[in-house]
């Protein structure tokens, strides 16, 4: 694999509709036109997921108000991560609701990396991850609605620079004015279980 590898080209594009903007980012000047309009396509579906899932969360046909915007986590390696966030509001709410979502790509193969991606296989990494959110949980004294003991084997994740940065959704771990809840964990930290070849492989190294 290539660790020297350059940022990819990417591009801010908007879309608006009725009171809907919603930001999102475009890759160009890949090599690979066909892995470059995967990786785009794979983009779009991430972004059009989160406007589908607020008309399905807050039951309504018509919204007030609603805002996509993203951040870009590592590009870098052939690594790109995004995170993408959605506020919606419906005419007359008390106030909105805010989901996330992300997607880690390889930007040689267009391949998006699952959590269970990152690790060696029988690796137990869904108890080992849990382990450092429970530890995390208990440092930084964070509310929970209910003692934590697990995180899901797909559970939400982005990565930045040398970290795994594991997430929950609002309402599903902590009250709402926390905001969502993130536990990131040093690539060092994992370095026995994950895959050699995978996204965290290329972090860990300094080359």
């Amino acid at each position: 694999m290539t660790i020297d590898a350059l940022p990819v080209n990417l591009e801010t594009k908007a879309f608006h509709s009725n009171g809907i903007t919603i930001y999102f980012p475009v890759v160009y000047g890949l090599p690979n036109p066909s892995v470059e309009q995967v990786i785009n396509q794979k983009i779009m579906i991430c972004v059009n997921s989160l406007i589908e899932e607020q008309y399905h969360e807050q039951s309504t046909t018509h919204f007030a108000e609603m805002i996509g915007l993203y951040e870009i986590k590592t590009n870098e390696r052939n690594i790109l991560s995004i995170s993408f966030s959605n506020y919606a509001i419906f005419p007359y709410a008390a106030h909105g609701l805010t989901l996330m979502k992300s997607v880690t790509i390889n930007v040689e193969t267009g391949e998006v990396y699952h959590l269970s991606d990152l690790f060696k296989e029988d690796s137990n990494y869904v108890e080992v991850l849990s382990s450092f959110v429970a530890e995390q949980i208990k440092e930084r004294n964070i509310p929970v609605f209910e003692e934590f003991t697990t995180i899901q084997p797909n559970q939400d994740f982005y990565i930045a620079d040398k970290s795994l940065v594991l997430y929950f959704q609002l309402y599903e771990l902590t009250p709402y004015v926390y905001g969502f809840p993130m536990f990131p964990i040093s690539v060092f930290d994992l370095k026995d279980i994950i895959a050699e070849d995978g996204a965290l492989a290329r972090m860990a190294t300094n080359s």
